[in-house]
């Protein structure tokens, strides 16, 4: 048995991490919290603006095929094509997928060259709730298009706690 210099010391040290425990759990629930997980439509919008450097989006060139009813959110199926020749000087540089609706609304980022071949991507993106999701596309030419789709979803993902 270890002998403390300073009994009450220990005790009082292990009464405050037991209160730092408390409140540490506490904090961690308010931050996990429904209102904080989900995004807003002003975050997708943020989101947009960071991706185009505030340039004008056009509508048109860019397809999105998504599910208008989605049972499960964890596994949905989007499909984005873009209208483009493909070709050393007219090509789809990046597309970006953004979901309004998700704690993060930047879903992901593809990186497309004129070797590419097609500008198509058909992937599963993971939804937290009924939203509209947009891609846009920035060609070499410096322009930005998107197309959107809306879906619902029954059962939500991205804010399960683990």
């Amino acid at each position: 048995m270890r002998k403390y210099l300073y009994p009450s010391f220990t005790i009082a040290r292990r009464r405050c991490l037991s209160r730092l425990q408390q409140f540490g759990l506490l904090g961690l629930g308010a931050w996990f919290s429904p209102l904080t997980v989900f995004a807003k439509p002003e975050d997708a919008d943020v989101a947009i603006k960071a991706v185009t450097g505030g340039a004008t989006l056009r509508e048109g060139k860019v397809k999105l095929v998504i599910p208008p009813l989605v049972e499960n959110g964890n596994l949905v199926v989007l499909k984005v094509s873009v209208e483009s020749p493909m070709t050393a000087n007219d090509y789809v540089k990046m597309i970006h997928v953004i979901a309004e609706g998700n704690p993060l609304p930047n879903i992901f980022t593809a990186y497309l060259t004129p070797r590419s071949g097609t500008a198509t991507i058909t992937t599963r993106v993971r939804l937290a709730d009924s939203q509209r999701v947009w891609a846009i596309a920035q060609l070499s030419d410096g322009s930005f298009w998107q197309g959107s789709a809306e879906t619902l979803v029954t059962l939500s993902a991205c804010t399960e706690m683990v």
